[in-house]
């Protein structure tokens, strides 16, 4: 059983795969959350949490963890420096307590555009944030594998998708195929080391999944 550390949990992406994880016999989820409040959502479901603010200390959230998800995300209602503070900075953070850890491997939730945020005036802001997290990923020499999604929808997910390192078309994606995604790469061989966008589609994520990963 493998402990993995979900940044976002208390968030729709993050939430649900909690619930995927807690359904699984070789993965135990733990939830990072920011107040103490949030932790009766948690304890509901089993699952076990650890207190800590992205912005703050993060050393101890490492402790026991074999993997990490990084779901978190500032919110399309803060300001730019929220963004940097959380999707950047607190991502990096997040990074270098793991590689301290020596954690297994690290799931990063990113976002299509990070290669080219200039092209989007309105998230650019946002997307250079995530490029910067996703590079220093990259560098950091932890196993990795970063997602890079289209616009997320709560439609209910179809478990169906199209991946590849570069898509180059725009499209959206469900929240609950985004959170399937990040469960799968859990794996240790599968998507090792990659970064891949997703789009919904008509190949079964697993066969995605495997697919990607022998290009790799």
């Amino acid at each position: 059983m493998e402990n993995i550390l979900i940044a976002g949990a208390t968030g729709h992406t993050g939430k649900r795969v909690i619930e995927i994880l807690n359904s699984t016999e070789n993965f135990s989820p733990v939830a990072l959350i920011r107040k103490e409040d949030q932790k009766q959502i948690f304890e509901d479901m089993g699952v076990e949490t650890i207190l800590a603010d992205l912005e703050g200390e993060l050393d101890h959230t490492m402790q026991g963890i074999d993997k990490v998800i990084f779901a978190a995300g500032s919110g399309s209602t803060t300001g730019p420096e929220k963004t940097t503070a959380v999707d950047q900075n607190g991502a990096i953070k997040l990074i270098d307590a793991a590689k301290n850890a020596r954690v297994k491997k690290f799931i990063m939730l990113s976002a299509m555009g990070t290669d080219n945020p200039a092209q989007n005036k309105d998230l650019e802001h946002y997307l250079k944030a995530k490029k910067a997290a996703d590079d220093h990923l990259r560098e950091s020499g932890i196993p990795f594998t970063i997602v890079q999604p289209g616009a997320l929808t709560d439609d209910m997910g179809l478990a169906k998708v199209k991946v590849a390192e570069k898509l180059n078309e725009r499209g959206e994606i469900s929240r609950d195929d985004v959170a399937f995604l990040l469960v799968m790469c859990l794996a240790d061989p599968l998507a090792k080391n990659m970064s891949f966008e997703a789009l919904e589609g008509e190949e079964s994520i697993k066969s995605a999944i495997i697919s990607l990963s022998r290009l790799g």
